[in-house]
């Protein structure tokens, strides 16, 4: 399962093409949006690891399409590598002011621009600003959130979840299946904050711990739709056997073997 994940904002079909297949190929989860209202939309619901991100476009250009990806809680971390026919220094200078990560223009080298990709995700994830399972902020990212909250009008609430059974699950399935599982409970989180909370909402993790930052009045509906998300997909993580026993069969010492329920992901607690 592919553990990158790039979104392409490109409106050149013939150079999005190439760089999905391209990508592709290298184990990433690629998604193309060919507008940039479309990919605001897409950085906001998919949550890449990253955003290739063409100047260019028909309806907003990538200039506005950078400012609006930052304006968004949800988004605003994501590297962004801007691709650009202009080389021109003034260009260069305005995209980098708007919070772009990097800058290469066409035409390009494919290679070079992939170890550019992986460059950014990788100091990303160095400097503790992203979790390496999922790509969510962490560390410092996190507090910075919480702290700008708490100068704010608006009533946010902070929710925290932890993974039940997770320690069980990695002994039996491994590091690797324990991380697919810990990305896809990221998953669920995005998708139900994207459909169901605001564009200010965060999400990020410390210590195997997610933690939402939403609006009060949604906390109790995001808590639920969010614990019921995540039950409703994890048994896809379990070999048939498991599934049809309800349960990993593990030994207990001094009493045998014993069924332990599936991972549930479970509230810790919320706070103001």
């Amino acid at each position: 399962m592919p553990s990158k994940r790039l979104l392409v904002i490109e409106d050149d079909y013939d150079v999005a093409e190439m760089l999905v297949m391209y990508f592709t190929s290298y184990q990433y989860e690629v998604f193309h949006a060919d507008s940039g209202l479309a990919g605001v939309e897409m950085a906001r619901t998919k949550y890449p690891q990253l955003i290739l991100l063409d100047v260019m476009m028909p309806d907003i250009d990538g200039y506005e399409t950078c400012r609006r990806v930052r304006q968004m809680t949800l988004t605003k971390y994501i590297p962004i590598i801007f691709l650009t026919q202009r080389d021109e220094r003034a260009n260069k200078v305005k995209g980098l002011e708007l919070g772009a990560d990097d800058y290469i223009t066409k035409p390009f080298d494919i290679d070079e621009l992939r170890l550019r990709v992986q460059g950014a995700i990788r100091r990303a994830t160095r400097e503790s600003l992203h979790e390496t399972r999922t790509g969510l902020p962490t560390g410092p990212l996190v507090e910075e959130e919480i702290q700008r909250r708490r100068y704010l009008d608006r009533h946010y609430v902070s929710l925290q979840f932890g993974l039940e059974g997770y320690k069980t699950y990695c002994d039996v399935y491994g590091f690797v299946a324990g991380s697919e599982v810990f990305g896809y409970a990221a998953r669920a989180m995005q998708q139900v904050v994207s459909e169901c909370g605001t564009p200010d909402d965060f999400i990020g993790v410390i210590d195997d711990q997610f933690v939402i930052l939403t609006d009060a009045d949604k906390a109790a509906h995001i808590e639920q739709m969010v614990t019921r998300a995540f039950t409703d997909g994890v048994k896809a993580f379990y070999s048939y056997a498991d599934v049809e026993r309800g349960g990993l069969l593990v030994e207990a010492a001094g009493s045998g073997d014993q069924i332990v329920p599936f991972m549930g992901l479970v509230s810790l607690h919320a706070s103001v």
